[in-house]
């Protein structure tokens, strides 16, 4: 039976590091329609958790309410749950430690490298804590699921990550399907596109009989009377090697959630600041409601052009990353409000994009026709509902609507200040600590400014519109500056990015987006946006300060990154760290001691970075910009087979990052933050805000309290 390598690895934080989403002040200074427009868009966040919890894994949702029902039998007095439980501090205070990172994490694999975490305690500790709750036990029976389900898969290691079935490792986008392989998923996906069906909202189940189901979620079990997105047909007959299978559509997945969700969303409309939230808000309700994706992105039309609302929502099946095929998307909704200061300096930056975009090596051939402003607001947050909260946001994600319509950009500011007291910092050299902790925050900030806006925000998909018509010159083509020769490959009609790179697309896309804020990071005049200097170029400046520590910074996260790499599988489980670890190998490959790894000892447990800051401007940005070429032209024309070459070549991770590298990174690894968020309650018309200890006590609460 295969056993599980280093299980230590996969033991829950202890601690974790909880810190605070501190909000009040802004909270405070909405009107009374506006506190209660983000309760409802809020509570309908929420109300989607048990969605996060399915789609996670079998068991989460049963220890979701394992959790909650242990803390409301003893009414969070947990010293008298375990008197009665009889089990030791130790074992309690490792229980709670687990608990909140699973909390923190909407689940017990890891939002932010999808690998399965599970409890320090003995299982008898977890077994008993049962025995001493008899709700709690009933959640776990009713929902058959043992109490070992809390620990390491035994005898199925590939199942402590997620991935594919057929890999050996889990996915509850395709639940109870044991034997569904990667090619039916990926033809049942071209067929859909075939169909216009959209995959985001959707689980895909193959039945005992080898037919499949398209799990809808909506809050109705039924097909909508004017029928779905794809028409009145809900079976349809396969072709292929599929050749006479069935898919059939099947309404009412998450139903009594996305029911209460579209309530909420209803309720919010209510009190929309004007017509077009109020319209957005029936969008989102139509497609909660009837499962249509359409109608989720008419909402998301609306929410493009709903330009610099004091309160900023967004809600659905957002993002792809833990779906192994990329394309079905994980529930998230986020509630926030402007911060006008931080706000003005990324609106200079979004004024900059027309004279910043040219300096990126490619011609116009490979960029929108023309660059629509979009609005880049800074946020505080109230509410983040999913397996992780990020530090930026650049949606929607639907090319169509980014290339005709427009985007927009948020930089999560409270998310960004989080701080962890007296955090680590492995890697860095002592020589470098003291300026890189001074601007480690301001660097990122410009990082993800740039990441978010000139990242994702540029590019055109050079495509076969519909069939006969295309969005560039077919007849006389555009020049690759890669081969510099005519380019011979574009989207054919009804395809997509993510439908075309699948898997990959998405750590692709982020190491695409890092590329652009690693090349123009370097440019002063954006330094200058940023308050850092007066956009004339000095190395030795506060804004050369600001540039060297976010090339250290990516260089660390670089290293890092391996943590998030899985040598059994040799399987990446983060797309952005497989980005990052692939930028510093670019730092690494540019020559002329650019950057180095450096050590003395044989086990690395000195190894620091070193990178020369007087070439950043030189060796580093020129080998940035040539990797970022090639990313950039491979996806604009769909070149598959190049892009996968390059980017297998650039995270492929060799013997000695495997068996010395990564040790080290594991042995100096640092608990990723969880973060201790706010409610709301409505109480006679009024809105009050209640926030928690950022303790594991105070993280239960918070959840108990939200009562989802």
């Amino acid at each position: 039976m295969p056993e599980i390598d280093n299980l230590s690895q996969y033991l829950a934080d202890d601690p974790p590091t909880i810190v605070p989403l501190l909000i009040k002040p802004h909270f405070e200074a909405l009107t009374s329609e506006q506190k209660l427009y983000a309760h409802h868009v809020s509570r309908a966040a929420f109300l989607g958790t048990r969605i996060v919890l399915r789609q996670v894994s079998p068991e989460s949702e049963a220890i979701f309410g394992f959790i909650l029902a242990l803390h409301d039998a003893y009414h969070g007095r947990w010293s008298d749950l375990q008197r009665d439980a009889g089990i030791t501090d130790q074992a309690l205070q490792q229980f709670l430690n687990y608990a909140t990172q699973f909390l923190g994490n909407s689940g017990n694999y890891k939002g932010f490298g999808d690998s399965k975490f599970i409890p320090r305690c003995p299982i008898e500790a977890i077994e008993a804590l049962a025995s001493a709750v008899p709700k709690a036990n009933e959640v776990l029976e009713k929902s058959k699921t043992p109490v070992a389900a809390f620990y390491a898969t035994t005898g199925e290691p590939g199942k402590m990550h997620l991935g594919f079935p057929d890999k050996g490792h889990l996915s509850t986008y395709y639940p109870d399907s044991p034997d569904i392989t990667q090619d039916e998923i990926e033809q049942i996906s071209d067929f859909m596109a075939e169909k216009k069906l959209l995959p985001e909202n959707t689980r895909l189940k193959k039945t005992k009989d080898g037919n499949f189901e398209l799990l809808i979620a909506s809050g109705l079990g039924k097909p909508p009377p004017e029928g779905g997105d794809a028409g009145p047909e809900s079976v349809f007959i396969l072709s292929g090697s599929l050749d006479g299978k069935k898919l059939e559509l099947v309404y009412g997945d998450h139903i009594e959630e996305m029911a209460k969700i579209a309530l909420q969303i209803k309720k919010a409309g209510l009190h929309a600041a004007n017509d077009r939230q109020k319209r957005m808000m029936d969008e989102y309700a139509k497609s909660f409601g009837t499962g249509s994706l359409n109608a989720f992105k008419e909402s998301q039309k609306l929410w493009v052009k709903d330009v610099g609302p004091m309160v900023e929502t967004n809600i659905g099946f957002i993002e792809t990353y833990r779906d192994p095929a990329n394309v079905r998307a994980e529930w998230e909704g986020l509630v926030a409000m402007v911060n006008k200061e931080r706000t003005q300096a990324f609106q200079k930056l979004v004024d900059s994009a027309p004279s910043m975009i040219p300096k990126l090596p490619w011609s116009r051939d490979f960029e929108k026709d023309a660059f629509q402003a979009p609005d880049f607001t800074s946020l505080e947050v109230l509410t983040f509902n999913g397996s992780g909260i990020p530090a930026g946001i650049n949606i929607p994600n639907y090319n169509d609507i980014r290339q005709e319509i427009g985007f927009k950009n948020v930089s999560l500011g409270n998310v960004l200040s989080a701080k962890a007291p007296n955090e680590s910092i492995p890697f860095i050299h002592p020589r470098d600590l003291d300026v890189y902790q001074a601007n480690r925050d301001l660097a990122f900030e410009v990082q993800v400014g740039i990441h978010e806006l000139l990242g994702h925000g540029t590019g055109k998909l050079l495509q076969e519109t519909e069939p006969g018509k295309f969005n560039f010159d077919e007849k006389n083509p555009p020049v690759s500056p890669v081969s510099n020769q005519p380019i011979t490959t574009y989207y054919k009609p009804g395809q997509t990015w993510s439908s075309v790179f699948g898997g990959f697309s998405a750590s692709y896309e982020e190491c695409r987006a890092e590329c652009v804020a690693m090349a123009l990071g370097c440019d002063f005049g954006i330094l200058q946006i940023f308050g850092f200097g007066d956009g004339r170029i000095d190395m030795s400046s506060k804004a050369g300060d600001v540039l060297y520590t976010s090339y250290l910074s990516m260089a660390r996260a670089g290293v890092a990154a391996v943590e998030f790499w899985d040598p059994k599988s040799r399987k990446w489980g983060q797309a952005h760290m497989q980005a990052r670890f692939s930028i510093l190998k670019t730092f690494l490959d540019a020559g002329e001691g650019f950057t180095v790894l450096d050590y003395t000892k044989d086990d690395l447990s000195d190894l620091t970075i070193k990178l020369d800051r007087e070439k950043i401007l030189t060796v580093g940005r020129k080998a940035v910009e040539a990797y970022l070429q090639k990313l950039h032209v491979f996806k604009c024309t769909a070149d598959y087979e190049a892009g996968r070459k390059l980017y297998e070549e650039m995270t492929e991770v060799d013997a000695w990052w495997a068996e010395k590298v990564r040790p080290e990174v594991l042995r100096k690894k640092t608990p990723r933050k969880v973060f201790a968020q706010a409610n709301t309650v409505e109480r006679d018309g009024k809105v009050e805000l209640v926030e928690y200890e950022a303790t594991c006590e105070g993280m239960i609460r918070s959840w108990a309290e939200r009562d989802v």
